[in-house]
């Protein structure tokens, strides 16, 4: 009970984390995320959370390395090898040795070996929380690209590192002969167990599929589960490391299914689905848990009298400094020999951009549950040395890298481009509207008496996807015409309200028929209120109203037939949209902006359009051609992709997600639910 009272309450705080980091989208989710975490583990203070390294690599790192590993570019990975490979490994064994010495000559009770570990343990970077902040700033997508590939990786030699530097501290015995034999075992087997055993599930999918077992379901399950199992037959049979076996499966997963995935395109849309809720989750809940270890990891350094807390904090920003210095001292000595971008236009990469490689090397999780696992007794039964210092840290260090990130990769990335300075393009948002608006003129140009009906909900539907859309897009240029257009809807609605109201005074409409258009004019308000306090409104006014009708109810039978209370109540419906409607005739003549107040006349001209119009009956005639106007739109919507992309309006990669958006679209029209 108690394990799963946990993880619904991390589950809880993930959802609380994301609507936070909606609301201040400066802070990145994942910093959010662990403060949540630290005041989780404030408040149940007598409850202490344990974070075992081994189910933590295995339940969190492992599925998302797969994930990189199968979703990294493969030209990319080739092009970058010496770059990714450098930081990867090099890079980690500088880092250790080198921060190793300088945090053994700051803090002499540290003994050489356990300063090793600990900086051992800080080498690996974590790219969630750089991606994190790239959503919202311009940062070069070679830095990106290259923080993604070594992370791929330097998880496992950070790893191997550092267990070997406890080791020596715990034995007080090190063999540099040893460590290099094993170090290249756990490596080389721990890929060629990637390769086989990914090529093995890969293999027995096809087989399967030859018998006759097609449930895309349960395929889509079998590749969730690939990650595990590759990780734990290289773990616990052939004690290698599990990491880079599931990089390399996901790469080989990645080579596979571009050969084979048009055969099995059900699958994959259902994996790639069940992948991002996983992943979703996982990410998440890594920064959770970093954050829920952070008092434990801390309390007992800061509650020792020998060490004062200032110093504490100053050991922190000096070794984060000495940790991203080594960083940016490597990238500037090796990439100004060899840039990365030399396979391009061959322009030498500026300091700035140094610095950003420097930046995006944040430490994350894979740090804090390594250093956890720091043994509290050494062989000859004595303490492990300085311990909780170690702890607090490398916790300190964690933070002050994603800090200094959040901080200056945003001034450092100013006039950047995420695409390196591409040209100016329509952004997606704009793209989505542009297709979906001639969607609607040709639906409107092939509108006849006998599809009117079906063209008009239809053309509802996308003007309600293009509101959407309008939303979540950056609108700041049109925010005030938003909120005035919205303004005047919300006026216009309250003038069919009054006259209603103004019926049921005069009893010319029954309870009965008052109630059916009250529920429309009710659901349209429910509609506009997209705001918070707009929405408080309208469920206050909404209380209200139905308050008055209660005390007001007369208790009379009204014996009309539905069918006719619906006929009357549509010809009631008429009549206030058209008395809303003379009422903003009038009012465009004087309104400051009459083009706004033109919108919404000629919204309501639609509508009353659209009653007038004979209703049909609900049958499977006017399904059909709902479903077949629907897919002739997504075919417009295709060839005004294909000629924006070929008139160089959107790139290549908005191209990209403008169709997965439409095939999104033509899923939910075409899917049918089976048992």
């Amino acid at each position: 009970m108690d394990l799963l009272m946990i993880i619904l309450l991390l589950l809880f705080s993930l959802l609380l984390s994301n609507i936070v980091s909606h609301y201040i989208p400066s802070i990145p989710a994942a910093l959010i995320q662990i403060a949540i975490g630290i005041i989780l583990a404030l408040v149940f203070a007598g409850n202490p959370f344990e974070l075992e390294t081994e189910w933590f690599l295995l339940l969190f790192v492992a599925p998302l390395l797969y994930n990189d590993g199968r979703h990294y570019p493969r030209e990319e990975l080739w092009k970058m090898r010496v770059p990714i490979l450098s930081n990867a490994i090099i890079l980690v064994i500088l880092t250790t040795i080198m921060g190793g010495c300088f945090v053994h000559w700051l803090i002499p009770d540290i003994p050489l070996a356990a300063a090793f570990a600990l900086t051992a343990i800080l080498s690996p970077t974590d790219p969630v929380a750089v991606n994190g902040i790239a959503r919202r700033i311009r940062i070069p997508e070679k830095v990106l690209s290259l923080v993604k590939g070594e992370s791929l990786i330097n998880d496992a030699s950070g790893l191997v590192a550092f267990n070997y530097a406890v080791a020596a501290v715990i034995t007080s015995y090190f063999s540099i002969h040893a460590a290099i034999l094993d170090f290249s075992y756990k490596f080389l087997v721990g890929a060629i167990s990637g390769f086989i055993n990914g090529f093995l599930i890969t293999w027995l999918r096809f087989t399967l599929r030859k018998q006759g077992i097609v449930d895309v379901t349960f395929h889509s399950l079998l590749q969730i589960l690939t990650p595990f199992v590759i990780y734990i037959i290289t773990e616990e049979f052939l004690h290698a490391s599990g990491i880079i076996g599931v990089v390399v499966a996901g790469i080989v997963h990645a080579l596979v299914r571009e050969r084979t995935e048009t055969l099995i395109a059900e699958e994959q849309v259902l994996t790639e689905h069940i992948w991002s809720i996983v992943l979703f989750i996982l990410n998440g809940v890594v920064f959770l848990l970093l954050g829920l270890n952070i008092p434990s990891s801390m309390t007992e350094a800061v509650a020792d009298p020998s060490i004062n807390n200032w110093m504490l904090v100053g050991y922190v920003c000096i070794i984060g400094l000495v940790i991203l210095g080594i960083r940016l001292g490597w990238s500037y000595i090796f990439f100004y020999h060899y840039h990365f971008d030399k396979a391009g236009n061959g322009a030498k990469s500026d300091f700035k951009t140094y610095l950003m490689i420097s930046l995006t090397g944040v430490r994350g999780a894979v740090t804090m549950a390594g250093v956890l696992s720091i043994p509290y007794f050494l062989a000859s039964g004595t303490t492990f040395p300085q311990r909780s210092l170690i702890l607090f840290i490398a916790a300190g260090v964690i933070l002050f890298t994603l800090v200094a990130a959040t901080i200056f990769l945003p001034i450092l990335s100013t006039g950047k481009s995420a695409k390196d300075e591409a040209v100016n393009k329509t952004d997606t948002s704009a793209a989505k509207r542009k297709i979906i608006l001639e969607a609607i003129n040709r639906i409107h140009a092939e509108m006849n008496d006998e599809n009117k009906s079906v063209v008009y909900e239809l053309m509802d539907e996308y003007k309600t996807m293009i509101k959407r859309i309008q939303r979540e897009a950056d609108l700041d240029d049109t925010d005030d015409c938003q909120h005035e257009i919205k303004a005047i809807r919300l006026l216009a609605l309250k003038k069919e309200r009054e006259y209603i109201n103004g019926m049921m005074e005069r009893h010319e409409i029954s309870e009965a028929v008052f109630d059916i258009v009250e529920k429309f004019l009710d659901r349209r308000e429910e509609a506009l209120s997209t705001s918070a306090s707009s929405g408080l409104l309208y469920l206050i006014g909404r209380i209200t109203r139905n308050w008055n009708r209660y005390k007001g109810y007369s208790g009379r039978d009204d014996r009309k037939s539905e069918s006719a209370k619906l006929r009357l109540s549509k010809n009631i419906h008429l009549k206030a949209l058209q008395s809303a409607y003379h009422f903003l005739e009038e009012y465009e003549k004087k309104h400051e902006r009459a083009n706004l107040v033109h919108v919404v006349i000629m919204d309501y001209k639609r509508m009353i359009d659209r009653l007038k119009t004979p209703a049909e009956r609900h049958n499977g005639k006017a399904e059909e051609q709902k479903e077949e106007m629907h897919i002739k739109v997504m075919d417009i919507e295709r060839s005004e992709i294909r000629r924006m992309f070929e008139s160089g309006e959107i790139t290549r990669e908005q191209a990209k997600e403008l169709r997965r958006f439409v095939n999104n679209i033509e899923s939910v029209t075409l899917y049918e639910y089976m048992e």
